[in-house]
């Protein structure tokens, strides 16, 4: 799928975009291409499996903090400010895009031309400019591919300037450090300099669309995985990173249309990419085969290790991090849905990774309880992902994806709402975490059991099951399922002691709701009353 256009040492394209004087421009280079300018500049190298290994350096992962929205007449009334969207001064803006564009003059730039929303009718044109060539490859692989016509007659909508090595000047530039992705919704142009990490790349385009899709199109933009069965149905994974939306949704057994980002509009489920972006920590092919064999030539890895004297990658190995990623186009999973457009939603899986212990493995919820949920985006982080976490913390993000929404969570919440209100979709809460004490006494929980739940849910079985409840959030669980023994389907019942279970039950009982105060207003009683409650009968 070779999409080289060839170099061009002088561009009127790029000058009218400001970018001046550079030494060569690379244009749409194909992925051998990349590969070979990366390992000439010696800035990555190839693993046994064919795969391109680089560094990213000082940054290993998104830096939120470092994230600006410009802030003027078109965004100051409609941008949810806080602490997920830091304003920026558009004359700030306006200086510091000089300075990048002159940082490039004298050097190689990498342009790549590519579109996000794989349906045709909600597709928008990006122009990414990198300073390395395998962050093209990374560009290359994520979003989707035009073809050689296309790009022949190409026009975008917004521009990207990547530019890892350019430093920004705190006290000069308006930023907060040196790194920083900033995003100008009137100019459709983000900034994204200071750091190495390819995920802010993805990450910027993904804030972008969760803005103009749900504000001008009407189209629920969602952080999710999807996958569509072989009668058509389609089934979305929502779940904060580490839940398991990459691997539930790799599914052999059916089509896989996404693992991270997609559009829901009237009748159409939607990919905003043409690729994934997997963690790989602890990767197996026994454990994930799709994604294991996917890490081959034009596959990008991400600050993974290898074996002594060896190009195999050690997977265990975390040393640089715990946030080990590797990229690759969506066709080198081998049932791929292409294009990646489904029809809307037959079920919902809410993923969400429990350090407590309370929450049942797999949980069916109605429509009130789905919008708490929903609204809530739950997870837990334990100890030693993070600096400083040393307990098992209750995370709480609006919408599965807080950190992405430009847009007050109402907005997104209402209309999902009124989709769940539209037709007949069933929706799961599937706890990909630990039971049994938490993740201080056991073991997280089996795939192979998840995955049983879900195919379980997927083929109707559960439909027609006996359900028994949980205490305080009053959860309804499968009283049986398949070959898992009821001890699993039952938290409580595989605690040391009931009360034990209630102890901590109770107390995340008080989390969520002290969590949805900031939300009360916006939503329904019968929402607030959906979500758990502080039975005082028991005894605590």
């Amino acid at each position: 799928m070779s999409e080289q256009i060839g170099l061009r040492s002088s561009d009127t394209v790029l000058s009218e975009i400001g970018l001046k004087n550079f030494k060569t421009a690379y244009w749409n280079l194909d992925v051998p291409h990349l590969v070979t300018e990366t390992l000439f500049r010696k800035q990555g190298m190839l693993t046994d499996t064919g795969a391109l290994a680089i560094d990213t350096g000082e940054f290993t992962g998104r830096s939120p903090k470092d994230k600006f929205v410009v802030k003027d007449s078109y965004t100051e009334s409609t941008v949810w400010w806080g602490d997920v969207n830091h304003p920026f001064d558009p004359k700030k803006f306006d200086a510091l895009h000089q300075k990048m564009l002159q940082y490039f003059e004298g050097k190689d730039v990498f342009v790549r031309d590519a579109y996000a929303c794989a349906d045709p009718k909600y597709r928008l044109n990006i122009r990414v400019i990198n300073e390395t060539p395998w962050a093209n490859l990374f560009s290359y692989n994520l979003f989707l591919r035009p073809t050689k016509e296309e790009i022949k007659n190409f026009q975008h909508d917004w521009v990207i300037l990547n530019a890892p090595g350019f430093k920004a000047n705190a006290t000069e530039d308006g930023t907060r450090q040196h790194n920083f992705t900033i995003i100008n919704f009137s100019k459709k142009i983000i900034l994204i300099g200071g750091s190495a990490y390819t995920g802010e790349i993805k990450k910027s385009v993904f804030t972008i669309l969760n803005y103009i899709l749900p504000h001008e199109k009407n189209v629920l933009s969602m952080h999710c995985s999807a996958n569509v069965g072989k009668k058509g149905d389609t089934a979305i994974f929502f779940g904060l990173s580490g839940t398991g939306k990459t691997t539930l949704s790799s599914d052999p057994e059916r089509q896989l249309i996404g693992d991270d980002e997609h559009g829901w509009s009237d009748e159409k489920v939607f990919n905003f990419e043409g690729g994934c972006y997997a963690k790989c920590v602890n990767l197996s092919k026994e454990k994930e085969p799709q994604i294991f064999n996917a890490i081959k030539f034009g596959a990008l890895l991400e600050n993974t290790r290898f074996f002594p004297d060896t190009s195999t990658v050690n997977y265990d190995d975390i040393s640089v991090t715990e946030n080990t990623r590797v990229s690759y186009p969506l066709h080198y999973i081998d049932n791929a849905l292409i294009p990646s457009v489904g029809s809307a939603p037959k079920n919902i899986f809410f993923l969400t990774c429990d350090a407590y212990g309370v929450f049942p493995p797999i949980s069916k919820l109605n429509i009130n309880q789905a919008m708490y949920y929903f609204i809530s985006g739950y997870t837990a982080k334990v100890a030693g992902t993070e600096m400083g976490i040393t307990e098992p913390t209750a995370t709480f993000s609006a919408c599965f994806g807080k950190a992405f929404l430009p847009l007050h969570p109402a907005q997104y919440a209402k209309l999902f709402g009124e989709k769940l209100k539209k037709d007949k979709i069933n929706v799961w809460l599937i706890n990909t975490g630990w039971i049994a004490g938490g993740a201080k006494k056991s073991k997280r929980m089996n795939l192979s059991y998840t995955r049983e739940m879900i195919h379980a849910a997927l083929s109707g079985e559960l439909d027609k099951a006996e359900y028994e409840k949980i205490p305080f959030f009053h959860l309804e669980f499968p009283k049986a399922c398949r070959n898992i023994p009821y001890n699993i389907l039952n938290p409580r019942a595989s605690w040391p002691s009931a009360e034990e279970y209630d102890a901590a039950a109770y107390e995340l009982a008080k989390k969520f709701i002290e969590n949805f105060k900031e939300f009360e207003d916006l939503a329904t009683q019968d929402m607030i009353n959906a979500g758990p409650h502080l039975e005082k009968s028991t005894v605590i």
